[in-house]
């Protein structure tokens, strides 16, 4: 984790600028991703069978709207509970303004059509960016991070970290698979997310050492 706040911030804009990058080719020469996003797509469509399509259907699954807004209920009392307050409002703002607002918004500035071929699940809006790719950097992300910091260093923190990482980019993969999206949407969102992430962490930082602190003293 980056601890020079301003580190962390140049991060966050470098990440970003690649993301705006990345934007205006998709928004006025969308035509030049194709070189990219078709033998990456077809490689990962190559072998298309019953059973991984439902193993992806499954995966894709954890990056719904409905899935997260549930996990998410699930956790936010469960650190309240335990009155981890800054990271409940953290994981919240995170997920439903970045990932659920913010990804909406975005959307609109780029118009991109989803692939025009056939989609293994239902899938409506704009396609760039991946919304499921945005939300799962912004809510399991998010997650890595508060696990980190509030559990006790153990083998068990680092697999529960580590199988969050390998879900996340899972959701993008399933997504390409699924012919919803073409492989800069899942790029552009995870882009866009991490920047986000990265940038709200100093200010998530500094708010918990001050609770935390305040809390001491009481």
């Amino acid at each position: 984790m980056i601890k020079n706040k301003t580190n962390t911030y140049l991060l966050a804009t470098l990440i970003l600028v690649a993301f705006m990058v990345l934007g205006y080719t998709v928004k006025f020469y969308p035509e030049t991703l194709t070189a990219f996003d078709q033998p990456v797509a077809h490689f990962l469509q190559q072998t298309i069978t019953q059973t991984k399509t439902e193993t992806f259907k499954t995966i894709t699954f954890f990056g719904n709207v409905a899935t997260i807004s549930i996990l998410l209920l699930l956790i936010t009392i469960l650190l309240i509970l335990f009155k981890r307050y800054s990271e409940a409002i953290w994981l919240v703002f995170n997920t439903a303004i970045g990932s659920g607002l913010g990804n909406y918004l975005v959307k609109f500035l780029y118009h991109r059509p989803r692939p025009l071929t056939e989609h293994l699940v239902p899938a409506d809006h704009y396609s760039f960016p991946s919304g499921h790719a945005m939300a799962s950097i912004l809510f399991y992300g998010s997650l890595i991070i508060v696990i980190q910091l509030i559990m006790s260093a153990s083998s068990f923190k680092k697999i529960i970290q580590s199988l969050l990482v390998i879900l996340i980019l899972l959701i993008g993969w399933s997504r390409i698979y699924l012919n919803v999206h073409y492989p800069t949407d899942i790029i552009g969102g995870y882009l866009l997310g991490s920047a986000w992430l990265i940038a709200t962490l100093p200010i998530f930082t500094k708010i918990r050492f001050i609770w935390r602190f305040k809390n001491k003293q009481n």
